[in-house]
């Protein structure tokens, strides 16, 4: 059986494996570490928590042990791109764990959080910089960050990169990068588009598969149940109350959704907490720790989450809501059965989602087991008093709801200001139609152009101008809006 002495990596590393109690290399390991050792692109596909992370930090950190040299000022030898924070912390307390022996400097750069120690950090070059999409091009665009002496490029997740709609910048990042780089390419699952990426950025890459597309890991346990929409808090409120559910993931289509979810469990008597891209670093990671101590629990959850969760011991999965995209009930379920341990997922499917698990059973080529829990008469007068403790969300068709709604508040564009403030008080909509002549204004106005009822605006700086119309209800939202 294949050891990881046998793969070549260094006395440190293996020093560093050991400590942590890693024994055997993972399939994904085994053939991934030579090839990268080797110098050349890759292209990996697997599932999540089949060790993806120490496929590629392991030869990496050898890699630059062995051709050790200063990082260039503000920038980085290898860069590793994560779609979250979640996953980005978690990437890089790998690589800190792995190098410990080896003296190299590891670093991670997300949203969410001041610019100041992170441009510290830069500024004297790092070995490995582990980072969101987003963030890093605000770094770039300040100067404060140069990829161009990046030597190594990974892209982890890639997929998901895909469903958040980070491939723009991605191609914006990659296009600053030296030609002469290594690049290695990691996805659970290999969408055209992402195919499309892949021969774009890599060159004459190895392809490593050590799984089928979107096929679950074979020691969950999985189930579906039926049910009524208004009647899903109640049944998952009676699920976590069982003795042998410990510690569970459950998963919300929304943010609202989660946070909802979690409230009514609070209320119910079940500590929990939520955990999606409009809640702040420090609630992320104060929730995610509390759970990880198991002081709640449950933990409530949005699909961008769903890759960025590394929790050992987690015994439920509960998919409150059926994901968009099947790939991301893969993505989901992955996060019970980890490190040979069993779980067990279980989804809610009420029927306007039956068409969503039939995608999901065609996707991982599999029928689920079904169990009708519909007209419960328990569940109903459960249901009734869950609308007091917390009010159901309003209601959005799964069917025309964006897979994309949790997209990373440092993807989403800031709205520009600067032309109303410059713009007096003659912007308003009314107030160009009734001062045309002299209230469209460079703020030199006296608010002769302004509306009926509105204020004066006096230097020009006060009114902002009309709030932006709302999209029309046939238009996709755009993770960049």
């Amino acid at each position: 059986m294949t050891q990881f002495s046998d793969l070549g990596l260094a006395k440190p590393l293996l020093k560093a494996l050991a400590e942590k109690g890693y024994k055997e290399p993972t399939p994904i390991q085994a053939q991934a570490i030579p090839v990268v050792l080797q110098g050349r692109d890759l292209l990996g596909i697997a599932q999540t928590g089949t060790g993806k992370t120490a496929a590629f930090a392991l030869p990496i950190l050898q890699r630059l042990a062995e051709d050790r040299k200063p990082a260039p000022r503000r920038g980085f030898r290898c860069l590793v791109l994560s779609p979250t924070r979640e996953l980005a912390t978690q990437i890089a307390e790998n690589f800190k764990a792995y190098a410990v022996h080896m003296g190299l400097s590891v670093h991670t750069i997300y949203g969410g959080v001041k610019y100041g120690p992170q441009m510290k950090a830069l500024a004297g070059g790092i070995d490995v910089l582990v980072a969101t999409p987003g963030r890093l091009m605000d770094h770039m665009a300040e100067k404060s960050a140069i990829v161009s002496g990046t030597e190594i490029f990974v892209l982890d997740e890639a997929d998901q990169m895909l469903d958040l709609g980070f491939v723009v910048p991605i191609r914006k990042i990659a296009s600053q990068l030296t030609k002469n780089r290594q690049n290695l390419f990691f996805s659970a699952t290999m969408p055209s588009e992402i195919g499309k990426l892949a021969g774009e950025l890599l060159n004459d890459p190895v392809q490593v598969s050590v799984a089928p597309q979107a096929t679950t890991v074979e020691r969950i346990d999985q189930r579906v149940l039926f049910i009524e929409a208004q009647r899903k808090r109640p049944l998952l409120a009676e699920i976590l109350a069982e003795p042998g559910v410990e510690r569970t993931i459950v998963f919300t289509r929304t943010k609202r959704g989660a946070d909802r979810v979690a409230k009514y469990l609070n209320a119910a008597g079940i500590e929990a907490a939520s955990i999606h891209g409009d809640k702040t670093q420090g609630q992320r990671e104060r929730a995610l720790a509390a759970f990880k101590a198991g002081e709640m629990r449950a933990l409530v959850a949005t699909d961008i989450a769903a890759r960025g969760i590394d929790v050992n011991d987690v015994s439920h999965v509960i998919n409150y809501e059926l994901p968009n995209v099947p790939e991301a009930y893969v993505h989901r379920i992955g996060r019970t059965a980890r490190k040979g341990k069993d779980g067990i997922a279980i989804s809610f499917c009420a029927d306007d989602e039956r068409n969503l698990l039939k995608d999901i059973q065609k996707a991982t080529r599999q029928t689920i087991p079904a169990f009708d829990r519909r007209n419960d008469k328990n569940l109903a007068a459960a249901a009734a008093v869950a609308d007091k403790l917390a009010p159901p969300e309003k209601y959005v068709d799964p069917r025309r709801a964006d897979p994309r709604n949790d997209v990373p508040s440092e993807l989403r564009r800031k709205r520009n200001r600067n032309g109303n403030r410059n713009g007096g008080g003659g912007q308003g909509a009314q107030g160009q139609a009734q001062g045309r002549g002299q209230g469209q204004g460079q703020g030199r106005g006296n608010g002769q152009g302004k509306p009926q009822g509105q204020k004066a605006a006096g230097g020009g700086n006060s009114f902002r101008g009309p709030k932006r119309p709302p999209a029309p209800a046939e238009k996709r939202w755009s993770p960049v809006d």
